[in-house]
């Protein structure tokens, strides 16, 4: 099947993934964005008129009822780790995700898709999990054969988590870890696109999904490989919870005191709240292996765009061959 899709949040990390992934399988894709001006990059994914980024906000009905008209299939990749002035968990992660599913059901959408998270709790302690959880509820309340997809922490080219420490790494001497033992099942974004794929093209496809890759590491061996990676070698610093906990708090007021002038994407509360907890897939979920997909491992992709925070960038093999070879002269 291949007909319109519309991809909420279609330019975002994930969501140009999903976008590529569809217009390799022959659908017209509406990227809705806040900004279509900045999303014109993805127009290259397809052949001319194949991809389009359109405006649509979903914090506003209106907005979404405009991109979802005449589309067989919606996916909603929306979602925030940390709120602004404007950009509210439950604004977006909850009644966004009930004006997407409301439209579409409304609209005669075949297919939904709605992106979550492992952790999704409506009980949780974390305001994001929680309201995951409430936006899960309100899409199969309003479109009960949608399909849920849960990922663990999600690597890939533009993601903001390896590259940001990996960032960090080329200047300090220590890398500070809140939550060093939490463990992760890192999943590549492609294969989270590949999913989502898969489900606006199936019939029958629908439920939750718990997306995780083949291996399950602490937040100190993902960060240790990423290290090894980028040919740094830096100390890891566990940092407890009740010092992260100040250490966000202050980071919170600041952004509050200085009316968001200051935004906070170094550590939130809710964020230390929700490293105290394991992000993998739960052994009677389903997953991977339900779709068909065979998830890649997390050491054979970063190579590919970590390269440029080694010390000699892209020319770290030809150093390295240098190197050896010096070295085997010398024992010669």
């Amino acid at each position: 099947m291949a007909g319109i899709a519309t991809v909420f949040g279609g330019s975002g990390f994930i969501g140009r993934y999903i976008t590529w992934r569809l217009a390799r399988e022959g659908w017209r894709v509406r990227v809705a964005v806040r900004n279509p001006n900045e999303a014109g990059f993805v127009r290259t994914y397809g052949a001319p008129g194949q991809v389009e980024p359109v405006l649509a906000n979903i914090r506003f009905d209106q907005s979404v009822r405009d991109a979802v008209v005449s589309s067989d299939a919606v996916i909603n990749c929306v979602g925030i780790l940390a709120e602004s002035s404007r950009q509210k968990f439950t604004g977006l992660h909850r009644r966004g995700a009930d004006s997407i599913a409301r439209h579409a059901a409304a609209h005669g959408v075949t297919r939904l898709v709605q992106l979550s998270a492992i952790g999704a709790d409506p009980d949780s302690p974390s305001a994001y999990a929680r309201t995951k959880a409430e936006g899960e509820r309100v899409v199969l309340d309003a479109f009960p054969s949608a399909t849920i997809l849960r990922p663990s922490v999600v690597f890939g080219n533009e993601d903001q988590f390896l590259n940001k420490f990996a960032a960090m790494a080329r200047m300090a001497p220590v890398i500070p870890l809140v939550g060093a033992n939490t463990l992760f099942q890192p999943v590549y974004a492609d294969d989270v696109a590949r999913a989502a794929v898969r489900a606006v093209s199936s019939d029958t496809l629908g439920g939750i999904y718990e997306l995780g890759g083949p291996d399950i590491l602490s937040f100190r061996d993902i960060i240790t490989s990423m290290l090894h990676c980028i040919r740094r070698r830096r100390m890891t610093l566990d940092l407890p919870f009740w010092m992260a906990r100040i250490m966000a708090t202050k980071l919170d007021i600041l952004q509050l005191l200085s009316g968001h002038v200051f935004i906070n994407t170094i550590l939130t509360r809710d964020q230390v709240t929700m490293l105290q907890s394991d992000t993998i897939v739960a052994p009677d979920a389903a997953g991977f292996a339900e779709l068909g997909i065979e998830p890649k491992a997390m050491d054979g992709i970063i190579e590919g765009y970590l390269y440029r925070f080694r010390p000699a960038g892209q020319y770290t093999a030809i150093h390295e061959s240098a190197q050896s070879l010096n070295t085997m002269n010398g024992d010669s």
